[in-house]
């Protein structure tokens, strides 16, 4: 089995308890996981089963998520696992505070990461450093936010806000929860998280750990091949005698083109089969394409 299963991840287990049972499942020691997430956050949790474990870092670096913000609290964690610092009522505050604070983390931004996130500084997790009650701070990371979109409001004495947010790899949605309540001088941590879209899967599709399992023991499990997850990457498709040498690892001379320069791209064979991950740049005046994955 060499492909990919779109797992959708259940409340309180890590991203690594995910690939040990679906490792225990498939009776399976080659497997991994694309974008961690936190115990408390549920949804997309992309799964690459044999082969496919190499093709996890081409995939798309794209992720959405669906969030909930509640303000008046803070926590060590940025999220409810934490402890609480603060907890102060803030029944005044109304969706139309909250809006003209959000186009501020929209675009690309600074961003600092959670104390507690997986992080390493001098070789060891942060959160592990924090456990320890070493006060360190993340190193301010660059993030891409493409959107931010309003779903719902509710007030109360603790107000919480849900949203919807897409964006690139990298970006903590904990620090958004942490970094808008201080904007409005009220706290704000993460209530509860969802991932709806992750490396080109999508929450609609997904499966859950019971589901996986029933359909493994009825013989009805079907895999995702390995290339549907890279339909974001640009395809070349090779004839018969230049597929064979670019398989034997190969260069091939004037089989890439202006259009996929210095990118990474699907290879395919004229017959449709998929081959692997190559790599088109100019050497010496001339478009190379060059083997960076063979799919055997």
């Amino acid at each position: 089995m060499n492909g990919f299963l779109n797992l959708n991840k259940p409340f309180g287990l890590t991203s690594h308890d995910c690939v040990a049972r679906v490792r225990k499942l498939l009776r399976l020691k080659r497997v991994g996981h694309g974008g961690t997430l936190d115990p408390a956050a549920t949804g997309v949790l992309p799964i690459a089963i044999g082969k496919a474990t190499r093709l996890l870092q081409y995939l798309s670096h794209e992720k959405a998520y669906r969030a909930t913000i509640r303000f008046g609290v803070k926590t060590t964690t940025d999220d409810l696992e934490g402890d609480v610092l603060t907890a102060n009522p803030v029944p005044w505050l109304t969706l139309a505070n909250v809006q003209p604070q959000l186009s501020q983390f929209e675009g690309t931004i600074q961003q600092i990461p959670p104390s507690y996130s997986a992080i390493q500084i001098g070789g060891k997790r942060l959160y592990a450093l924090a456990r320890a009650g070493e006060a360190i701070e993340a190193p301010v990371r660059t993030v891409e936010i493409y959107r931010i979109e309003v779903l719902d409001w509710r007030s109360g004495s603790f107000p919480e806000l849900d949203v919807a947010i897409a964006c690139g790899t990298g970006t903590y949605i904990r620090s958004i929860a942490r970094d808008l309540g201080d904007a409005l001088e009220t706290g704000g941590t993460l209530a509860a998280l969802t991932r709806t879209h992750s490396n080109g899967f999508k929450l609609e599709n997904s499966l859950t750990l019971e589901i996986f399992a029933e359909q493994l023991q009825s013989a009805t499990f079907q895999q995702i091949a390995p290339d549907i997850p890279l339909q974001h990457l640009t395809t070349i498709t090779l004839s018969t005698e230049p597929a064979k040498r670019w398989c034997q690892g190969q260069r091939l001379v004037n089989q890439a083109n202006e259009s996929s320069a210095d990118s990474i791209a699907r290879i395919y064979h004229e017959n449709g089969q998929f081959l692997g991950i190559g790599r088109s740049v100019v050497s010496q005046g001339e478009w190379v394409l060059l083997p960076k994955l063979v799919w055997e």
